[in-house]
């Protein structure tokens, strides 16, 4: 039973897929490759921008969705939706720009292809249910594959809709599949079913682990965007008090429950205490309010579970100070958890280690640029992170000595859909989006035709 994250009230049952449901899906999407393929690239272009249209024509209706079954801020939901639309839109010109190569060569001529590799299973994470499914597919299926996409299974509204989407916009048939189901059994299948030539997954570490080593049995195609333990770097030349009113932003976003969240934040010991001072302000200010609110720019955790899990952390920690719930949350029976901020000067302390996925920031002081390197690397994870300074040699520097997949200067912007996005380390394998993303989706072919 599906809960709403904002009351804790039930929502809706929507019946998970059985092994032999799967294994139909993924027979449809394999029946409709060829076709989908065959089809002229102008076509298949028109049919995306179809999609992008049908998804923008719904964007509210996708938005309050993403608000009942996520707890997504109502501002957040808007933007997520439209980000699949902005996708869909952008990939829309890839079936007509798929090009090869002409190299150079001896006695002849050599050319490359780029042919789809078939049919492709994507899992979707419950943290960002709708882009996160958006950055899979739609590259995917410009390419000329065919996609089953398994959403997770406590955040699968929107994904359906959108897979409802997709038919309206006139895609055929087994083209696009949505398989609402657990884990175990539709993702499992995606791994072990020989028509699924590649797996695309977002989530955990550990999960992801387990995925990579399915795909070496039949030696398939695997994409990961896993974990994340980002670092937000202020050195003493940045603006103070501009880093400190964007800090919140980049943690609590979404709850904290995202995997490029800055929840280390690093900051030049010279600094520090106007920096905490300036911190403090902004994080009692920060508004947790009913997602619904369209001055909210927290909702609740996505779970109870997920709740528990984070406030396990907050327990083993000492809180320097916090900021506000909307009310009672064991009164409103939602999942809720305060924007929360700890102090540590220890680089083993578990808060400072593990990915809390909530929202709870831990700050630390430093020395110098060679200090804070080195706290920044000292991690399992590189997906993502920030840094703050004035000056533009140091911003390159550090840039290229964090050891992460996406950095940002002076600002926590992690992912637009025209640049590559991926993590070093324990944060995945692969790069999405950008450019180069339907290249992922292919198998390059190369031919010589002797004079």
């Amino acid at each position: 039973m599906l809960v709403n994250p904002a009351t804790g009230r039930e929502l809706r049952e929507v019946p998970a897929a059985t092994e032999a449901e799967t294994d139909a899906a993924i027979q449809r999407a394999h029946d409709a490759f060829p076709t989908w393929r065959d089809l002229a690239p102008g076509e298949r272009a028109s049919l995306l921008r179809a999609f992008a249209a049908a998804v923008d024509a719904h964007n509210e209706e996708l938005a309050r969705l993403e608000v009942e079954n996520s707890g997504h801020t109502i501002g957040n939901a808007r933007w997520e939706a439209g980000n699949v639309r902005d996708v869909l839109t952008y990939y829309s010109a890839t079936p007509e720009r798929m090009v090869g190569k002409q190299i150079p060569v001896p006695g002849g001529v050599d050319i490359t292809f780029h042919e789809p590799l078939g049919v492709v299973g994507v899992i979707v994470p419950w943290n960002f249910p709708m882009p996160i499914a958006g950055w899979g597919f739609a590259p995917a299926l410009a390419a000329g594959n065919t996609v089953v996409l398994k959403p997770a299974e406590i955040t699968p509204l929107t994904a359906i809709r959108i897979g409802e989407l997709a038919l309206e916009a006139g895609l055929p048939p087994g083209v696009f599949s949505v398989v609402p189901g657990k884990g175990s059994v539709v993702g499992n299948r995606f791994v072990t079913h020989p028509d699924v030539h590649k797996v695309v997954f977002t989530g955990s570490t550990a999960v992801g682990k387990q995925i990579m080593a399915g795909c070496a049995e039949q030696v398939k195609h695997v994409t990961l965007e896993l974990g994340g333990k980002s670092a937000n770097i202020v050195f003493a030349d940045a603006d103070v008090a501009a880093a400190a009113a964007a800090a919140p932003g980049g943690v609590y976003d979404n709850a904290g429950q995202d995997c490029c969240s800055r929840s280390r934040i690093l900051v030049q010991r010279s600094i520090y205490d106007e920096f905490l001072g300036r911190l403090e302000t902004a994080v009692r200010d920060w508004r947790v309010l009913d997602p619904s609110d369209e001055s909210s720019q927290m909702g609740p955790m996505v779970s109870a579970g997920q709740r528990d899990a984070v406030q396990r952390y907050v327990d083993a920690t000492t809180i320097a100070f916090q900021g506000r719930t909307p009310g009672d949350p064991a009164a409103e029976g939602g999942f809720w958890l305060p924007a929360m901020v700890t102090e540590t000067s220890d680089p083993s302390e578990t808060v400072w280690q593990d990915e809390v996925f909530g929202p709870l920031v831990a700050v630390m002081a430093f020395d110098d640029e060679d200090h804070a390197v080195a706290l920044a690397n000292d991690s399992a994870y590189g997906l993502s992170g920030s840094i703050f300074t004035s000056d533009v040699g140091r911003a390159l520097r550090v840039s290229r000595a964090v050891q992460t997949g996406n950095l940002s200067v002076n600002s926590h912007s992690s992912v637009r859909y025209w640049t590559p996005f991926g993590g070093y380390k324990m944060s995945g394998l692969g790069r999405e989006l950008g450019p180069d993303a339907p290249y992922a989706f292919t198998e390059e072919k190369n031919v010589f035709i002797a004079h």
